[in-house]
């Protein structure tokens, strides 16, 4: 009986996530449906869909769960559902107020990802550019140029490349405000997604998500490491780590490591250098095996720091490394 109920639950959606077209589906919150095209030089398309509300969405990850005997209990319990649906289509879902959209989900929110119907030959070779005799291609190359001399080039040119970057400096140094800034370079059709614990970063990409861990309030089961899996699930463009701590270090030097451009976050610190050492103390606090020197080593390899200071009323970038 049950079966039953989903296939008739989830029929509002085959017709976005069925077509062979189609790579994936992505709900941020209710009434719209970001669809992920095959091979389209802007691969997401939003759609408006009224009759996605909100409550139909909580009842069909209700359901889902219920049907693969996952656990779903978003205030107090597991928020996050995973499951393979009939025709291999791989569902994730999360509702309650680990989830925001904008100010309206302020008691929480929903969304959603399913995979999409994939054509029977799109594992051959030949659709990955792997041939015989033939180079393997280079896909978003980093440049392997030196760093620019200049620090506004250096800047842009990390932004460009979708190299990581870790904004530092002491309270009210601004930034937060800098990383606003930033995102307004980002490509407007990128799919974000947020971690922090109070929303702070204002994104002016319609297709996000804003994932939400309060130092606080919380109350159900999710946590950092949970929150890494979902994030990968979710298919971000670009990701935005709230403020570095005690709590989130370690998942946040993970999530660098996906493999994802554009990775943006905060630290308090006094100085690049600082901050460095400050993000791997961190990571030591939960993750005592990793050796800091190297540590430190790799972290200057991969991870650009803007560093902001102030004076009174006069903010400024002292260091971009």
């Amino acid at each position: 009986m049950s079966d039953k109920v989903l296939n008739t639950l989830i029929k509002p959606l085959e017709e976005f996530f069925m077509p062979e077209f189609v790579e994936e589906i992505a709900i941020n919150r209710a009434g719209e449906v970001w669809m992920r095209l095959h091979g389209a030089r802007v691969p997401w398309a939003a759609y408006e869909a009224p009759q996605l509300s909100k409550q139909y969405l909580v009842d069909l990850i209700h359901t889902v769960a219920n049907v693969y005997e996952r656990p779903f209990e978003p205030i107090r319990g597991m928020p996050v559902v995973y499951a393979t649906l009939p025709g291999q289509h791989r569902f994730t879902g999360i509702a309650g107020p680990n989830v925001m959209y904008d100010d309206a989900d302020v008691a929480g929110g929903v969304a959603l990802n399913i995979r999409g119907h994939f054509s029977k030959d799109i594992n051959a070779f030949e659709n990955y550019h792997l041939r015989s005799g033939e180079k393997l291609l280079k896909v978003k190359p980093r440049s392997g140029k030196k760093r620019p001399d200049d620090p506004f080039e250096r800047l842009m040119s990390a932004i460009n490349d979708g190299s990581p970057i870790l904004i530092s400096g002491a309270t009210s140094t601004g930034k937060t405000t800098f990383l606003n800034h930033i995102l307004t370079l980002i490509d407007q059709n990128a799919r974000v997604i947020t971690v922090e614990d109070a929303r702070e970063v204002r994104v002016p990409q319609k297709n996000r998500v804003h994932f939400v861990m309060s130092r606080t309030e919380q109350n159900n089961q999710m946590n950092y490491k949970r929150l890494l899996d979902l994030v990968v699930r979710m298919t971000p463009d670009v990701i935005i780590g709230g403020e570095i701590s005690t709590d989130n270090a370690s998942v946040l030097w993970e999530m660098m490591g996906t493999g994802h451009d554009h990775f943006y976050t905060t630290i308090h610190a006094e100085s690049a250098e600082a901050a460095y050492s400050a993000f791997v103390d961190r990571i030591l606090h939960t993750q005592p095996a990793y050796d800091r020197q190297d540590l430190i080593t790799e972290m200057k390899k991969k991870l650009h720091v803007v560093q902001l200071s102030r004076d009174g009323s006069l903010r400024a970038v002292t260091e971009v490394v």
